[in-house]
């Protein structure tokens, strides 16, 4: 419970800060005072949600300025290009457009930001964490975490009304159209709060353009799955992690003559790691697959190494076990990644986006509308239940490999029906932290 109020403590603290440095950086540029966060409260979340994350990745890089500083910019690149996406997809526009500046992509990020982010990232992990870590030990636990727990909650509740007003401002045509709206508001009060809050982003967002933002359900679409929404993902990450766990098996057993599980579930071939990298590299170089060939190649490789090394971290954290170790290979970074197979996820992406990409593409785009929506949700939801299994399962092996005995049912189930044998067998190369 401690760690965690230290997290809510350190996301309010580092979403405030954030706040105050896009709200200093426009009001000096406009010459009186405006509210830039999204909320209306004083906090930009994704500068606290961002520095969580690199704060608990970048843990092993912190005696390497360089890498910390990459990781920096490329963990916060990624999370505000999402945070764009995301808003213009709830909103209906575009919030903020860097099209002008040099070195971009799809208006979203661009170089001078990244850098300027991996500066601050740095900044705050080497010196800002440690400082605010010891602010927050100086107040007594009966008063921090009721305080923390009371203003995560009063966040939470200006984000729900936020967004609320946001799902009712989409329906509209345009911004000239929104006040007439506001009739269809049942009580004056909510229509207050939608009509400061609107104010409020018209005046911090005044070059905003409405965007006709393709339905991430793909809903008006012609044809099932078309573009690149929901549906198209959710076959590709299936796919993906078949074929994921088919090249991995198929190269370990010509390097090493062995014939071992590579799947990262319980129950069927498929390696989830794959079939999330798939999803990603197609989401985030959608627009970049009729470039030259360098773009798709050094994209895949920064963001290969990036998201490889996250995952090695995650399931290190949650499941107590490190599934793969390159301690042995040179040019390793903590034994997480190396940067051989940095430049193998550059042609997995440059092989994927050019070569693999549109046939499977246009095959899913030929399932019937109706059948294709029911069968996604069908596979999804099992592929849900296999990873909760699957992560329960291992969570109870890493917990056995303790010596720590079952506590309930359910963890006797999983000791009967998951032995050491068997994960053994599924995971052969899983290192159990203890």
């Amino acid at each position: 419970m401690n760690v965690l109020v230290k997290a809510g403590g350190l996301f309010l603290i580092c979403s405030f800060l954030g706040w105050c440095l896009e709200a200093a950086a426009v009001s000096v540029r406009k010459k009186s005072f405006v509210n830039k966060g999204v909320l209306n409260g004083p906090l930009c979340p994704v500068y606290g949600i961002t520095f969580l994350i690199v704060l608990a990745v970048t843990k092993d890089l912190q005696d390497n300025w360089f890498f910390l500083l990459l990781g920096c910019m490329v963990l916060a690149t990624v999370a505000e290009f999402l945070t764009g996406k995301f808003l213009e997809h709830i909103y209906g526009r575009k919030w903020w457009d860097y099209s002008q500046r040099k070195c971009q992509y799809e208006g979203y990020v661009c170089l001078g930001n990244s850098l300027l982010w991996g500066i601050l990232g740095l900044v705050g992990v080497k010196f800002l964490a440690p400082f605010f870590l010891k602010l927050l030990d100086m107040i007594p636990s009966v008063i921090r975490t009721p305080l923390v727990l009371i203003l995560l909650a009063i966040a939470v509740l200006d984000a729900i009304e936020t967004f609320a007003v946001a799902l009712r401002w989409k329906k509209t045509e345009g911004m000239e159209n929104l006040g007439g709206n506001l009739e269809r508001i049942s009580s004056r009060l909510g229509a207050g709060i939608f009509s400061y809050t609107k104010k409020r982003l018209l005046k911090a967002y005044p070059n905003s353009s409405y965007s006709q933002a393709p339905s991430l359900l793909g809903k008006g679409a012609a044809v099932f799955a078309e573009g690149c929404n929901f549906y198209k993902l959710a076959w590709l990450f299936l796919i993906g992690a078949f074929l994921g766990d088919l090249v991995e098996t198929v190269f370990c057993f010509l390097t090493s003559g062995v014939l071992m599980s590579r799947s990262s579930v319980v129950y069927g071939p498929f390696s989830i790691v794959w079939g999330l990298a798939v999803v990603l590299l197609t989401g985030l170089l959608y627009r970049f697959r009729e470039k030259e060939d360098r773009y798709l190649f050094l994209a895949g490789t920064v963001l290969g190494g990036a998201y490889e090394y996250v995952c090695s971290v995650f399931t290190e954290k949650v499941f107590g076990a490190v599934f793969w170790d390159y301690s042995g290979i040179p040019f390793n970074l903590g034994g997480r990644i190396n940067l051989l197979y940095c430049f193998f996820w550059g042609i997995a992406a440059l092989v994927w986006m050019k070569v693999c990409y549109p046939p499977l593409s246009r095959l899913i785009e030929k399932i019937p509308m109706k059948a294709g929506k029911a069968l996604t949700w069908v596979l999804v939801s099992l592929m849900i239940v296999n990873m909760a299994v699957s992560a329960a399962a291992l969570g109870r092996y890493t917990a056995r490999t303790a010596g720590v005995a079952p506590a309930n049912q359910i963890e006797i189930f999983l000791d009967e029906h998951f032995p050491d044998q068997r994960m053994e067998r599924i995971y052969p190369n899983a290192v159990v932290k203890r």
